[in-house]
Order: structure tokens, then C-alpha cells, then sequence
């Protein structure tokens, strides 16, 4: 077992101008791996007698190929209805019995199973959570239902969401070639012809213990955890996982216009330019600069955007910009926004393209700088505030491929992100070329639509 001191969480409370407290006391990260490919991860936080245990597969809506989008999130529906040994419903009535909570959620690059519950309960998490790894029944009947409720969760939170559906559009025109451009839940005619075989092809593939993380975080002892992870995740077999072909984005060719008409209540604008991430980037403090670019402009309301476009000139109601550097393939930095009455999205656009041209063009001040760094780090202090958002970043920054030694980076490295290094970015990436732009044209709604969308309806 390798144990690597970790000091983040003391270094970015000081970093932060926050006084360490009981919170800065989280212990080290033991890393080790079962014979059979299962990736451990166990850190100790004592503040409270409680544990998160999250089950990380390297698996998620960008692995998917066309005909079956939304087969991971499928999936991990049916992961809740029951084993051989656990029945449906036997799952969560047993966490619940035992005073803890259990959900799980699907992504781009990742699908994660989470339970947090008093740490003595802990061998129970591992027990079920192991159970259905290998052991799922998939039953035709139950998979028919379940697609039926994955297709009406569609309909309600992206057919009958303007907004929703105008960030579904913008991202199947901004790559051309990376898989985020199909939505998580999936496209409707692919979930209407999925089909149980298909799913239980997709479980078999991708569900093995040598694609998987396992995360413990909270009031345990390490040897003690690698003991329970060995009885019951390292009975299982290493199976030969699917080879992934690397992916890249086409040369930029020129800016991508598109436009979605839906009954809604306010025009939306969406902007995105193709960048890099840490996984894709050939300078490393390129991701770095971005992300506190992204923070420049909108990094609460004494950021540029905030300060100058919503309070100041007005000219949006809403407005937002957005980078992560975290994830498996090359990204979008996006801005979005509702425009305020009086003003059009191409109002809203013709401003926010003003901001972007000022970071291209000045550096910033040194304590805009430090008040942004201040921020930025602080933000990663607060996501550490519980078991499980400790759990949940050591989690994804291995299952993306990072490793979650990138964890203890992050602060060094955005110290060091100097004004120049950030307008250079801002001049390499915000470009012309590499802009996509989604805008939706309202239509007028009826009262039904009107209802849905929780608006007051005024009639046409």
C-alpha cells in the first residue's frame, strides 16, 4: 500500500486567508490495488463517526457509440433492481435500516455509486455494492419499465426545458468529433429501440473490478478498509476491457451558428470556444490560466461580468462563464446567459465578446489576480468541507485519468498562473474560429407549456 502525505487542505485554507480549523485535519490518501485490478483509494477523516463509500466505474456517455446513447445512465438505473441474494428494493431498505443514504449518478466520463452512512456500517456498502457488480439481474420486464422512466425524465427535464434543450443543441454542433456531443440521458429514438440485450452487453463490458475505483473517505482505518475491499470486491476476476481509440478534435475551421425555436419566456445565448484540458493540454499551465480566466469574468459578483454587464450596464439578467479542467477529452469554455428587457441575445453576445477582447488585449492587475487566486482556492476548500466531496474529487480525477495526486497540484499550480499566462490563453483559445453560438428564439407558450415551464401565462 503507498501512502502519500497530503497537506492540500491546510495549504489552501492558508492560501485562502482562511484559519485551518478541525477541517484541515483530513489524513493522508492510501492508495493500493486488489490482484485483480480494483483501484483502492482510503482516506481518513475523523471529525465526525461517519464514511462515504463510492464505486467508480470508467464508464459513462462518451464511451458511448451511436444507436445506443443513454445505455450508462440506463444502466445505472437498473443497477437498483436487485440481485439473486438482494432482491429489488432490498438494496436501499437495507442502507436506510441502517441510518445511511445511497444514490448514484452518471456522467460524460464516469458512472458512480455512492454510500454515506455511521462508519461501523461500513462492510454492509461493501457487501451489497459488491453484489451487484458482478451479480445484476436484468430481467427483460424490469429493463422495459426503466426505459420507460429514463424517456419521460427526458422529456421533462430537456424536451420540455428551453433551456435545456438549447445547451442539448449547443453541444451536438460544438464538437465535431468528440463524443460529448451526444446528451447523457441520450437521444429519444436511441432509448425507444435499446434493447435488454444491448444493456446487458454494456454491463458485462464495462463493469469489472480492473474499471473500477473504489473511494473510502471518512472515520476509518485504512488496513481495516483494504481487508473488507479484499473479501468482497477481490473474489472477482479481471475481465479484458474494450480498447479506446484516441480521440481529438478537428483543426478549427471557422465560427458554427445555430439556432432553437421553443415556447419559452426569455430569449438564452449560449457561447462556447474549444479548449483544452489537463488530459489534452500540450502546455500544463494552460489549463490552469483558463480556469482562472474563467474566474476573471465570473468569479462571484466583484467578477468583470457581474459587476459590469449584469449590475453595471445591465445588458443581461443572468450571465455565466464556465471552464473545468477535469475531464477525459477536450472541453468547451462557455458563456450563457439571459439578456435583460430592451436588450437581444445579439446584445448580449456583442458584449460579452467586449469582456473577451479586454482579457485579450490587457493584462490583468496583480490584485485582481490575488483576489481571484484567493477565490478559486477557497472554492476548492469548501468542496473538502464533507466526506463525501473528498471522496467525489479523488473519484473523478481517477476515473478521467488524472490521478488524484492532481488534487495536491491544483494549488501550486494555480499560484503560479501568472497575468500574462492568462491573457495567452485568452488569445490562443477565445478566437473567432473556435466559436460556436446557440441562441433560442422564444415562441410563444400556451398555457400548458407555460405550466411545465413553471412561468405565469398571460395568454397570446
Amino acid at each position: 500500500m503507498r501512502s502519500t502525505g497530503s497537506f492540500l487542505l491546510t495549504a489552501l485554507l492558508a492560501l485562502a486567508g482562511v484559519a485551518p480549523s478541525a477541517s484541515a485535519k483530513s489524513g493522508d490518501v492510501h492508495e493500493t490495488m486488489l490482484d485483480n485490478g480494483m483501484k483502492i483509494l482510503v482516506k481518513e477523516d475523523h471529525r465526525a463517526p461517519i464514511v462515504t463509500s463510492q464505486v467508480w466505474y470508467k464508464v459513462g456517455a462518451s464511451y458511448e457509440p451511436a444507436g445506443i446513447t443513454g445505455i450508462s445512465h440506463v444502466l445505472e438505473h437498473m443497477m437498483f433492481k436487485g440481485t439473486e441474494k438482494h432482491p429489488q428494493g432490498e438494496f436501499s431498505r437495507i442502507i436506510a435500516a441502517n441510518g445511511g443514504e445511497e444514490n448514484a449518478f452518471t456522467g460524460a466520463d464516469y458512472t458512480a455509486y455512492y454510500q454515506t452512512l455511521a462508519a461501523d456500517r461500513l462492510a454492509i456498502s461493501m457487501e451489497l455494492e459488491a453484489d451487484r457488480m458482478r451479480n445484476l439481474l436484468l430481467l427483460d420486464e424490469e429493463f422495459a419499465k426503466e426505459v420507460r422512466v429514463v424517456m419521460e425524465e427526458r422529456r421533462l427535464r430537456t424536451e420540455d426545458k428551453p433551456l435545456a434543450l438549447t445547451y442539448e443543441r449547443f453541444k451536438s454542433v460544438a464538437y465535431a468529433n468528440l463524443p460529448y456531443q451526444q446528451p447523457i440521458i441520450g437521444w429519444m429514438n436511441d432509448l425507444e429501440n435499446l434493447e435488454a440485450a444491448d444493456l446487458k452487453d454494456w454491463y458485462r463490458k464495462w463493469y469489472a473490478p480492473n474499471n473500477a475505483t473504489l473511494v473510502v473517505v471518512g472515520d476509518v482505518q485504512p488496513d481495516e478498509v483494504l481487508a473488507l475491499a479484499k473479501k468482497h470486491f477481490g473474489r472477482f476476476q479481471a475481465e479484458e476491457l474494450p480498447k479506446l481509440k484516441p480521440l481529438r478534435e478537428p483543426p478549427p475551421r471557422g465560427m458554427t451558428v445555430a439556432k432553437v425555436r421553443a415556447p419559452a419566456k426569455q430569449p438564452y445565448l449560449i457561447m462556447g470556444y474549444g479548449v483544452p484540458v489537463l488530459a489534452t493540454a500540450e502546455e500544463p499551465m494552460e489549463p490552469y490560466a483558463l480556469e482562472m480566466l474563467a474566474a476573471i469574468l465570473d468569479g462571484g459578483d466583484s467578477a468583470r461580468m457581474s459587476k459590469e454587464l449584469v449590475r453595471g450596464q445591465e445588458i443581461a439578467v443572468s450571465l455565466d462563464a464556465d471552464y473545468s479542467a477535469f475531464s477525459r477529452l477536450s472541453t468547451q469554455f462557455t458563456f450563457d446567459g439571459i439578456p435583460a428587457d430592451g436588450n437581444s441575445t445579439d446584445d448580449l453576445k456583442q458584449a460579452i465578446l467586449g469582456q473577451i477582447e479586454r482579457v485579450r488585449e490587457e493584462l490583468a492587475e496583480e490584485t485582481e489576480m490575488e483576489r481571484v487566486r484567493a477565490q478559486v482556492i477557497a472554492g476548492k476548500v469548501y468542496e473538502l468541507d464533507s466526506v463525501f466531496y473528498q471522496a467525489l474529487q479523488l473519484g473523478l480525477l481517477e476515473t478521467v485519468g488524472l490521478g488524484w495526486p492532481t488534487l495536491d497540484e491544483y494549488v501550486e499550480k494555480i499560484q503560479a498562473v501568472t497575468a500574462e499566462q492568462v491573457r495567452e490563453v485568452a488569445r490562443k483559445y477565445l478566437t473567432e474560429e473556435r466559436l460556436t453560438v446557440t441562441v433560442l428564439d422564444p415562441l410563444p407558450m400556451d398555457e400548458k407549456t407555460a405550466q411545465l415551464q413553471g412561468v405565469q401565462y398571460h395568454g397570446r
